[in-house]
């Protein structure tokens, strides 16, 4: 069986790691971005991005690829986590809206995270301070240089990956024929949203074990507190309460939990990959988005609570934008939905169609 890491924010089903989906013909690779510059002025002589992709790249009459697709992953996660059945084996097969026979699927590690250059590679704490716009910009020169594209079909992305899409839209306008921004807002990262993120980081660093950066085990202590506020920040209440009626199966859970929501968890690419968020705010250009928008959150989203009203507000300013919010249910999965294609297949075909 093959493993891969899961973003601590959508892993909750939340004790169980899904099986990955065997049958989908996913190829591995590798770029070296040479001479990458960071939005901090800082400089790395090559920056590796990972990737998996599944497909075949399909050229128009002048030789540009035209069947591309990107999908990108959220906080902590990695390109593979769409290999999952509740992604891949509901979207990927024949008439599925990213039918493989189709279309050229990329799957990004993005920077920090996966197999992609990362602060545990051996800088720890001295790697550069990426934030989103370092991380877009290395996804844009992974697909011009290192795979040959130059048009996307569409660009999906979750959680963080929502994000960047709202990045993209505004940095390299056009690029990608479509949007498709899942969980997450258009606005700066404030409110309950950056101080979740802050504690974790704050819980990490005041464990004596982490010593700056140069733990020689992991600092066990502040992970807790990691994995911990994650789990809250993306369960789904109603899940949780039906799952865990009573106070000893919840803290029972806890307990049983912690090993593989913890599993394979640095603590500095952890403050690094929260930390990344904190220069986000497209909200100042998001009429530069004129492609058409599928934008969806969930009721249940504690990152992203509709209560805030912002989506609503925001989606205006795109003049082909959709917003639509799944309600919350025992089924949905809280901020981790946007990875249960069942839930917003039908209009992801729909805008496919488009």
């Amino acid at each position: 069986m093959r493993t891969i890491f899961l973003p601590l924010i959508a892993a909750f089903t939340l004790f169980a790691t899904p099986s990955l989906a065997e049958t989908w013909p996913a190829k591995d690779g590798e770029a070296v971005l040479k001479d990458f510059t960071f939005v901090s002025g800082e400089k790395l002589p090559e920056v590796r991005m990972h990737y998996t992709t599944l497909g075949t790249p399909h050229k128009d009459k002048k030789g540009q690829i035209d069947n591309a697709i990107m999908v990108l992953h959220g906080t902590g996660g990695s390109g593979k986590q769409f290999l999952q059945p509740q992604f891949a084996d509901e979207l990927y097969g024949p008439g599925q809206p990213l039918d493989i026979a189709k279309y050229y699927i990329i799957l990004p590690d993005n920077i920090g995270h996966g197999g992609s250059s990362k602060p545990s590679d051996g800088m720890r704490m001295a790697f550069p301070k990426y934030d989103y716009d370092d991380m877009v910009k290395a996804q844009y020169r992974l697909l011009t240089e290192g795979l040959g594209v130059r048009k996307l079909t569409l660009l999906l992305g979750t959680s963080m990956g929502c994000m960047h899409t709202f990045v993209w839209g505004e940095t390299y306008p056009g690029f990608a024929e479509r949007l498709a921004p899942f969980a997450c807002n258009a606005s700066e990262i404030a409110g309950r949203n950056r101080m979740w993120r802050k504690m974790s980081i704050d819980a990490i660093k005041a464990d004596p074990a982490w010593n700056g950066g140069n733990y020689i085990e992991q600092p066990a202590s502040g992970l807790r507190t990691y994995t911990d506020l994650s789990m809250i920040a993306g369960g789904n209440p109603v899940a949780l309460q039906a799952q865990f009626p009573t106070r000893v199966l919840a803290e029972a859970a806890l307990e049983t939990g912690f090993a593989a929501r913890g599993k394979g968890v640095d603590a500095n690419n952890a403050i690094y990959q929260l930390d990344s968020s904190r220069n986000y705010n497209p909200e100042p250009g998001l009429e530069k988005i004129t492609v058409p928008v599928l934008w969806i959150n969930s009721a249940d989203d504690f990152i992203n609570p509709p209560g805030l009203g912002m989506a609503e507000k925001a989606v205006k300013r795109m003049p082909r934008a959709r917003f639509i919010l799944i309600p919350e249910s025992a089924d949905t999965k809280g901020h981790g939905t946007h990875t249960w294609a069942k839930f917003w297949k039908a209009d992801l075909a729909r805008l496919m169609a488009e």
